[in-house]
């Protein structure tokens, strides 16, 4: 069993230190291969991501995206080839990996994905975290205390 210290990453990134909490925690517990497809978790800005999967034989009618709520989730499901005749081709070898799988990433608050692409047999997800102005740090003057004023009673 292989274990990766993901330690180093939370002090670089920002809007997935969830992430790397639950793929410590759920090493080993997805079904199937639990390496597949191999994936790149990328920061393309100060407030963008990319998740590169690798899912060559894969098209775009074969691959699913989802977001609900917090989970972003992408899944595979290879159709099966068919032939000029109708017919179902006989694979003699497969060497090109065709199972189904289904990934699941649970995202921050306030990150959204924002478009996703197929490029020579990668699969790219961009992400873009949007923090509300409410949530947002403000800075605060410092400001002198009026002095209290006094009360006069009446006599």
């Amino acid at each position: 069993m292989r274990h990766f210290d993901l330690s180093p990453l939370y002090r670089s990134t920002i809007g997935f230190d969830r992430l790397f909490t639950l793929l410590d925690q759920s090493e080993g517990v997805e079904g199937g291969l639990p390496g597949y497809p191999p994936y790149n978790i990328e920061r393309t800005d100060e407030n963008a991501y990319r998740i590169s999967l690798a899912v060559a034989g894969f098209s775009e009618a074969d691959l699913t995206i989802e977001t609900r709520e917090n989970t972003l989730t992408v899944s595979g499901a290879k159709q099966a080839k068919v032939g000029n005749d109708g017919k179902a081709v006989q694979v003699l070898h497969q060497g090109i990996a065709a199972r189904s799988f289904e990934r699941r990433f649970e995202l921050a608050d306030h990150v959204r994905v924002s478009g996703a692409s197929l490029e020579n047999g990668l699969l790219n997800i961009d992400l873009i975290r949007e923090v509300p102005e409410a949530a947002k740090p403000r800075r605060i003057a410092i400001g002198h205390v009026a002095e209290p004023v006094a009360v006069k009673q009446a006599a």
